[in-house]
């Protein structure tokens, strides 16, 4: 997969996982890694499947309406490049943290879905419930942040309670900031998530 790894100066800290939104690259969340966890190693991730030339992680069929089958392959493809990159780059496989926005939130929330303890802790910014019917791993111990919007035209309010529900249930921590800066990414999120990751 086409990437990028900057090596962190703080070799305890964990490793961020970087998924960039529809349209987005490996680069795209490298200055909110910067504010999240200066000192971290970071892994960037471009997605494999092309919209219209966007980069996206999976394919759809409209939108919110996910094709099913390639977004389980392409969670099974993406932990498979996590094992890779973690033995190429040397760092620790067992102590990532996701921060994923918009389909780049979705492809994390599935990879929680399919594997137990893939991430420390998770930053979620303008998710949605990436499977229904599916048993989901134990999450207990895993924190989460979930950045939402009120008045997000993509993502009803409705959607992201039901994700909090679905990894409370799972036995995760979850911290929701609702936002009224429609889908878009704002400081007060990325702020919010940086203070969140330091009590954890």
């Amino acid at each position: 997969m086409i990437h990028v790894f900057r090596k962190g100066t703080d070799e305890t800290k964990p490793t961020l996982v970087l998924f960039h939104g529809t349209g987005g690259t490996e680069n795209d969340l490298l200055p909110l890694a910067d504010l999240l966890s200066p000192e971290s190693s970071v892994l960037g991730i471009r997605g494999n499947v092309l919209e219209n030339g966007m980069p996206r992680f999976f394919r759809r069929l409209a939108e919110g309406v996910f094709d099913e089958p390639d977004l389980i392959f392409r969670t099974h493809e993406i932990k498979q490049f996590l094992d890779e990159a973690a033995a190429q780059y040397d760092f620790d496989a067992t102590q990532l943290i996701a921060v994923g926005y918009s389909n780049g939130a979705n492809i994390a929330g599935s990879l929680l879905f399919h594997y137990k303890d893939i991430f420390h802790s998770s930053i979620l910014l303008h998710p949605m419930v990436p499977l229904r019917n599916v048993e989901i791993p134990s999450l207990e111990g895993h924190a989460i942040f979930i950045g939402a919007g009120k008045n997000d035209p993509i993502i009803a309010t409705a959607e992201t309670q039901e994700l909090e529900s679905l990894l409370q249930g799972a036995g995760a921590e979850v911290t929701t900031l609702w936002g009224n800066q429609g889908h878009r990414l704002s400081a007060e999120e990325a702020e919010a998530a940086r203070d969140w990751l330091q009590q954890i």
